[in-house]
């Protein structure tokens, strides 16, 4: 992911990028002299030995427009297959991105971001020159981009902060699946450590703290580049529509989450001592995406999320959080997204996205203070559905009719996150935000795994006998039974995506199978009930929860032996 600020040059160079990916480039104007009527950042976010895909951001600079166009040539063969946020157009080596409908206004000051697939063959050389409006521009320092970059900004950001880099394993986790038998085929993978209580800021339980992970991490670290995942977790009222992963904090605790929480771990992260880390964050899981969804006539709504809509400290306390952690120059923000079997139905989508830009413009926080985001976090949505797609239909039935679809655009979560990752941008979200997947319990694997598409009976036939996710119900979430590891964590493996992370430590609970008493702030929620029959927010089927689980985070080694099992790809 992009944060680049603009560096505005005297005159054109080329710089290459980590990626070996060249970048167009151009140092400051000096004082005095007239501000340039545009600039350009053009970024090659990806690619590979057909083909490229690119994101441009163009800031106006001059009086306001109503329309736009932007032009650029070609020294090589490269093809415009497909673009977004644009009409772009191209003949011979000569490419127009003109404005949609939805778009054209572009202020003094004001920026505008659209990307495109390409095809090339020989050398992607960069273009040199660009206009807005046959005006020409002069080009924004950056290369890289959510997916596989490596240029910085001027805080000193990478583009990708995985990309080139190790990724931290938590010694108690590790340590804990170690002793599982089978565990050390997987104890070397990092995961994520969960600041899920003020407790654990300074170490609860006799756990390591924040700065005891930090040190562990510059141990591993060694010469080369290190990054430390860290969940952010501890919001007022946190996840009002799910009772096991309720928090410590009441619904108006918002500056006991700002002093007492934020603020001494921005003091840590932001200690020297750390500075050669690059530190991952991940914003508040499953809050936002709770005040489109379960909120006001909905059926899904409970009055517990009203009250945090109403009184805006989700908002409040996200934008405190991405300004305070964002300030820190090797800090990166991840906003949690949900999960396409959460926000991706048409009603959901969209007001997802302009609730997050809400969020991260509040409280002193800009986008540049969010990195990108994460989807998938403790959930069991399946990365890539193989045996039918959206598109499909059955004896003339589209696929979005099936009961297990149930109308929503996307059928796994790969192609969710790239268009929602479309959709953030087109909502003013840079344009080189990178998105992250936690694919930690999504691979269902195993004996029940489908080697083909189901039969054509009807439509919910062909997808109940070929989709690989096989929880009955895809807003089912605690603890599922049939569950198997996913991908493994690694960086830049598909088009806008930074990383695959665990950033769910495999092993442990989503919430307790009955009623526990703790100190944890945790309550019981019926999800976690192999016996529940189900609510609104899972079509009132069963939850389809392992039986016998511990307080939510805490160790479940039925559960990890299961993930083990089901892995894939296998173990």
């Amino acid at each position: 992911m992009s944060r680049t600020k603009s560096a505005l040059l005297g005159a054109l160079v080329l710089l290459a990028g980590a990626s070996g990916t060249a970048v167009a480039a151009v140092p400051a104007a000096p004082a005095g002299i007239a501000a340039i009527p545009c600039t350009v950042d053009y970024k090659v976010q990806n690619q590979w030995d057909t083909g490229f895909t690119a994101a441009v951001t163009v800031t106006n600079n001059s009086p306001a427009k109503t329309s736009w166009a932007v032009k650029w040539a070609y020294a090589g063969n490269q093809k415009v297959t497909s673009g977004w946020n644009a009409k772009i157009s191209q003949s011979g080596t000569a490419v127009t991105a003109a404005n949609e409908t939805y778009n054209g206004t572009l202020a003094t000051g004001g920026s505008v971001s659209f990307g495109f697939n390409a095809s090339y063959s020989g050398t992607n050389a960069l273009p040199t020159s660009f206009t807005l409006d046959g005006v020409t521009c002069n080009v924004d320092d950056g290369s890289g981009g959510g997916g596989g970059g490596g240029g910085s900004d001027p805080s000193g950001r990478v583009d990708n902060p995985y990309a080139g880099a190790k990724v931290y394993v938590n010694p108690e986790w590790s340590a804990k699946a170690a002793a599982e038998t089978g565990g050390s085929r997987i104890s070397n993978q990092p995961t994520g450590v969960w600041l899920d209580r003020i407790a654990a800021i300074n170490g609860a339980s006799g756990s390591m703290g924040l700065r005891a992970h930090l040190d562990a991490a510059l141990a591993q670290k060694g010469s080369g580049q290190e990054v430390v995942q860290l969940v952010v977790y501890d919001l007022p009222g946190r996840d009002c529509a799910a009772l096991a992963s309720n928090g410590e904090l009441g619904p108006t605790e918002i500056d006991k989450y700002k002093t007492q929480f934020i603020d001494p771990i921005a003091a840590i992260l932001a200690d020297s001592k750390y500075a050669s880390l690059r530190i991952v964050t991940t914003i508040e899981i499953d809050s936002l995406p709770n005040l489109v969804t379960n909120t006001g006539s909905r059926a899904t709504a409970t009055p517990q999320c009203d009250t945090m809509l109403a009184n805006g400290n989700y908002v409040k306390g996200v934008g405190y959080a991405l300004a305070k952690l964002g300030a820190i120059p090797n800090v990166y923000n991840y906003l949690d997204a949900g999960h396409h079997g959460w926000i991706g139905w048409d009603d959901n989508f969209a007001p997802s996205a302009t609730l997050f830009k809400q969020a991260a413009t509040s409280e002193g926080a800009t986008v540049d203070d969010v990195a990108g985001f994460i989807t998938n976090t403790a959930n069991y949505s399946a990365l890539k559905e193989n045996n039918f797609t959206i598109n499909d239909t059955v004896n003339g039935t589209s696929v979005r009719q099936s009961k297990w679809v149930d109308w929503n655009r996307y059928v796994d979560e790969l192609s969710f996150a790239q268009a929602f990752r479309n959709q953030l941008v087109s909502v003013g979200f840079n344009s080189g935000i990178g998105m992250l997947i936690d694919t930690s319990r999504n691979g269902w694997g195993g004996t029940a795994r489908p080697t083909g598409p189901g039969a054509t009976t009807s439509v919910d036939t062909y997808v109940d006998g070929g989709r690989y996710d096989r929880r009955i119900h895809v807003g089912n979430w605690c603890n599922q039974a049939g569950a198997g590891l996913g991908e493994r964590p690694q960086a830049s493996p598909a088009t806008g995506i930074d990383a695959y992370v665990w950033m769910k430590p495999p092993g442990e609970s989503d919430g307790s199978s009955s009623a526990i008493a703790n100190d944890e702030g945790k309550g019981f929620d019926r999800m976690c009930d192999p016996t529940y029959t189900g609510n609104p927010r899972n079509n009132n089927n069963m939850s389809g929860a392992l039986p016998n689980a511990p307080l939510s985070g805490h160790w479940f080694s039925a559960q990890f032996q299961q993930l083990m099992t089901n892995a894939y790809p296998p173990l």
